[in-house]
């Protein structure tokens, strides 16, 4: 069996650090909502993700340059990470007593999986702006729904009080 020429330990340089490390920040910022609302994918579950899809980006961009592209397409990446986060994303999501329950935690691991893609990538614009509308849309939208949205509907004060773990 042909392989590719091994890496040695010693190749680890402050890029590939740079980037698994900021997917790890960025994973658990995501998470840190997740977890606070006690929903069951939270603080690890978005880290490992994350850093999952920041490892399997750099790893198949570093495969594709040693290797010079033969035979490789890198955007199959794109293809196992929505497979995979779908895995998750179906196990989570629940339809118990009429309501709909975690539908906006798989989103936010899917969402955290492409984020995870662009740190490994080096796309640190993406990155950025990513994890920003995201703590926005999931944490400040959390606030505005509670105030707002919930305010006016008084069947859903109801489904909160049977069930606190909404």
């Amino acid at each position: 069996m042909e392989l590719n020429p091994a890496i040695p330990l010693d190749a680890i340089d402050s890029e590939v650090l740079l980037r698994l490390s900021v997917a790890a920040v960025v994973g658990l910022l995501l998470g840190l909502d997740r977890e606070w609302h006690g929903h069951p994918a939270g603080l690890r579950t978005h880290g490992l993700v994350c850093v999952a899809a920041a490892t399997m980006t750099t790893s198949i961009i570093g495969l594709y340059l040693q290797l010079h592209g033969d035979r490789m397409d890198p955007l199959r990446i794109f293809e196992a990470t929505g497979a995979f986060v779908g895995f998750i994303g179906a196990g989570l999501i629940v339809f118990s007593r009429g309501r709909l329950h975690n539908l906006t935690t798989a989103a936010h691991i899917w969402l955290t999986a492409i984020i995870g893609i662009a740190c490994g990538a080096g796309q640190w614009p993406l990155v950025v702006i990513g994890l920003v509308v995201s703590l926005v849309m999931v944490t400040m939208l959390h606030f505005a729904e509670a105030r707002w949205i919930r305010a006016h509907h008084p069947c859903d004060d109801k489904a909160e009080k049977e069930d606190p773990k909404r």
